[in-house]
C-alpha cells in the first residue's frame, strides 16, 4: 500500500509539471513582443501643467499620456518612453544644458534609443521650438519683429540638424510624427487694443513660423501635427464666449479654454495646455500619425 501511495505521488508531480512546462510554453508563445512609442521634445511632451501653487510640474495628462492610451488597448505590448525636457530649445536639445542625458543631449540619448530598437519603434513624436521664441511676445511692436528675426533662422536651421539625426538613427520606415505650435500670446487680445494689434501682428509672425518648421519636417518625411490649426490660431472671428471671462475671438477663446493662460493666480498665466487643450493636440497627432 506504501509503494502503491509513493508511485501516485511521483505520477502526480510528473504530470504537474508537465503541466507547468506546457502552460509556461503557451504562455511564452502568447507573449507580445514589446514595441516603443518615444515622445520627444519640450515641456509638453512631457504633459506640465501648473499645480495649485502656480509652479509648473510634470504630469501623466499630456498628449504623450493619452496618445498612448488610446493606442495601447490595440497594441498591448507598447510601451511609452518620454525623453522631453521642460524649456527645451532647439539648441539645447542638440548641445545639453538644461535636463541631464546619457550622451550629453536628448538629441543624443533619443538617437542611441532609436539606433537600439529600430526594429521595434511603432511611433515617434516630436514638439520643439516653441521655447526659442519665446520672449518674443515681450516688448512692443518693433521689438518683437526684431527677435523672431534675429530668433528664428537657428531655430529652423537647428531643426534641420535634429530631424537629420533622427531620420538617420531611426530609418526611413519608423514613423516621425513633428507638431505645430498653438500661440498663448494670443491671450494679450484682453489687454485693449494695444493688446489686440500686439495679438494680431503676433499671430501673423507665428503663421510663418510655423510655415517653416513644417517646411523642415516634410523634408524628413515626417508629418505634421496641425496644432496651429486645431487651436484656430488665424481666427480672430467667430465669437465665442468664455465662462468667467466673456466674448472673445475663437482663437483667443480656445486659449483661454485649453490652456491655463487665461487662469486666475496662482496658477495663471501659464502657456501650458490643460488636460482638455492636452486631449485636443493627441488627437491631433493621431491622426497625423495616420492612428485615429
Amino acid at each position: 500500500m506504501g509503494c502503491a501511495r509513493c508511485a501516485r505521488i511521483a505520477l502526480a508531480v510528473v504530470l504537474a509539471l508537465a503541466v507547468t512546462a506546457c502552460s509556461g510554453s503557451a504562455a511564452h508563445s502568447r507573449a507580445v513582443p514589446a514595441s516603443y512609442y518615444l515622445a520627444l521634445g519640450d515641456s509638453l511632451s512631457q504633459g506640465v501643467q501648473p499645480n495649485a501653487a502656480g509652479t509648473s510640474v510634470e504630469t501623466g495628462q499630456g498628449y504623450a499620456n493619452q496618445v498612448y492610451a488610446t493606442l495601447l488597448p490595440d497594441h498591448p505590448g507598447l510601451r511609452l518612453v518620454k525623453l522631453g525636457c521642460p524649456g527645451e530649445t532647439t539648441s539645447t536639445m542638440i548641445h545639453g544644458g538644461i535636463c541631464r542625458y546619457r550622451g550629453g543631449s536628448q538629441l543624443a540619448a533619443a538617437a542611441a534609443f532609436l539606433r537600439a530598437h529600430r526594429a521595434h519603434m511603432f511611433l515617434v513624436t516630436i514638439d520643439i521650438g516653441a521655447n526659442d521664441p519665446e520672449d518674443c511676445g515681450k516688448g512692443g511692436l518693433s521689438e518683437i519683429a526684431h527677435c523672431y528675426v534675429t530668433d528664428i533662422p537657428g531655430a529652423v536651421s537647428n531643426l534641420g540638424t535634429i530631424m537629420s539625426r533622427l531620420r538617420a538613427a531611426a530609418g526611413q520606415a519608423v514613423r516621425i510624427v513633428g507638431m505645430s505650435y498653438y500661440l498663448p500670446a494670443l491671450a494679450e487680445w484682453r489687454d485693449g487694443f494695444g493688446g489686440e494689434e500686439i495679438a494680431r501682428f503676433i499671430a501673423r509672425l507665428a503663421t510663418s513660423y510655423d510655415n517653416l518648421l513644417d517646411h523642415v519636417y516634410g523634408q524628413y518625411d515626417a508629418p505634421v501635427a496641425n496644432v496651429f490649426g486645431a487651436f484656430d490660431t488665424s481666427n480672430f472671428g467667430d465669437a465665442m464666449t468664455v465662462p468667467g471671462i466673456g466674448t472673445l475671438p475663437r482663437n483667443v477663446a480656445l486659449i483661454c479654454r485649453w490652456t491655463w493662460e487665461c487662469a486666475a493666480p496662482p496658477r495663471g498665466p501659464n502657456q501650458h495646455a490643460n488636460r482638455a487643450g492636452y486631449a485636443v493636440i493627441a488627437r491631433v497627432f493621431l491622426g497625423a500619425a495616420g492612428l485615429s
